[in-house]
């Protein structure tokens, strides 16, 4: 019987980026979710188009924002970071069993809201005559999908509560400099990704604590733990502390960033 969690491995083995965002978007969620199954994966990673070129991020240049090609090349890197987003989401739906039915839900949403962010992100590049591929782009997000594979709190420990918060910290400064040379829709578009955004890591911080509730971790000196073990990335500021609040992290963890 078709469920949930297997359906969510149709658009993560899509390569086309417009379908697996479509395929994303008709995920139906009245599926059952059957979360005590073990599921094989089709491929060893999510589905990828020839394009864009995958470089180290040290490589990739940015433009003047006084160009066309500068703010495409800036929304172009939002976009990626969205279509990798939902890969993550229907990664962790599939991957992982053994989680409450909501847990599954939750992510199935996320992803579909990943899908409507990079939808508007590419209608908007179409827009200033260029298209998602157009430009190189780095896999870091999923190399680190990659190193957390094994184990669910470091997954969620590490890609919503890190990688993905460091998009609310980032999205003023991105949008400032958009609508600052007169991109007006960009700074809409990144609007509504903040919100959802927010809804993501919030999720991350529920189901993070919901683990560490199960294995009796304490949730911060874990996520310490966490960060050094899997060597991610350094959280630096400016952190923007209001979403983090709405996102859920406790003013404990919001201490022990700075």
């Amino acid at each position: 019987m078709h469920c949930l969690r297997t359906a969510a491995l149709g658009p993560w083995a899509e390569t086309d980026p417009v379908l697996k965002a479509q395929a994303t978007l008709a995920l139906d969620l009245r599926l059952p979710v059957n979360p005590d199954q073990t599921l094989q994966a089709p491929s060893a990673g999510p589905g990828r188009s020839a394009k864009p070129a995958l470089v180290p991020h040290t490589q990739l240049k940015a433009k003047s924002m006084a160009t066309p090609e500068g703010r495409a090349m800036l929304v172009h890197s939002i976009a990626h970071i969205e279509l990798n987003a939902i890969d993550l989401a229907l990664d962790v739906v599939w991957r992982f069993a053994g989680m409450p039915e909501a847990f599954y839900t939750d992510w199935v949403r996320i992803a579909q809201e990943e899908a409507k962010h990079f939808t508007l992100l590419r209608e908007h590049l179409l827009g200033l005559g260029f298209d998602y591929g157009d430009f190189p782009a780095h896999n870091t997000l999923w190399d680190m999908a990659e190193r957390t594979q094994g184990d669910l709190l470091a997954r969620i420990g590490i890609v919503p509560r890190t990688m993905e918060a460091r998009g609310l910290d980032a999205s003023p400064g991105v949008k400032n400099k958009l609508v600052s040379v007169g991109d007006h829709r960009a700074g809409e578009i990144l609007d509504i990704i903040l919100a959802e955004e927010i809804g993501h890591v919030a999720a991350g911080n529920r189901w993070y604590r919901y683990l560490c509730g199960l294995r009796g971790l304490d949730p911060v000196s874990t996520y310490a733990a966490l960060i050094a073990q899997y060597d991610a990335p350094k959280l630096r500021p400016p952190f923007n502390m209001a979403a983090r609040r709405l996102a859920g992290f406790e003013e404990a963890e919001l201490a022990a960033l700075s």
